[in-house]
């Protein structure tokens, strides 16, 4: 039966190549090296639109991607986000809740019934961070 608490939830997911390094941390991650980051945007809502989508996958893909070419084969310390003045490492729990930051602020949530729910950073194939909004 449709209607009542039923809430939709659809992913995406894209790739992105950058290098980093994690100041202060004891061990190979202090020094350079890359990874080959997959990102998910997870997105969720309640009301479909009148071709019945809760958000396009190819226009959260679009808006997923203009925020990861702009890290895409970049060295991330060099960023201001990740910045030593900004005091964060770009650790994949600090690039998750970077990516979030960006993506939600995007037009498509604007006046949308869908919302950004969670960020999901794979920095490897078996190592993942998760990030939410509260």
């Amino acid at each position: 039966m449709f209607g009542g608490d039923n809430v939709f939830e659809l992913t995406v997911r894209a790739e992105f190549e950058a290098a980093h390094h994690i100041n202060g941390y004891n061990g190979k991650c202090q020094r350079l090296h890359g990874h080959n980051w997959s990102v998910e945007a997870v997105v969720e809502g309640r009301e479909l639109d009148k071709l019945g989508m809760l958000i396009d996958f190819k226009i959260l893909k679009a808006e997923l991607n203009k925020v990861l070419d702009e890290l895409d084969h970049r060295y991330l310390n060099e960023l201001p986000f990740f910045s030593k003045e900004a005091g964060k490492n770009p650790t994949a729990e600090n690039l998750a809740q970077y990516i979030f930051e960006t993506l939600s602020a995007s037009e498509i949530f604007i006046d949308s019934t869908a919302n950004l729910k969670a960020i999901r950073v794979y920095e490897s194939p078996r190592s993942c961070v998760t990030y939410t909004a509260d």
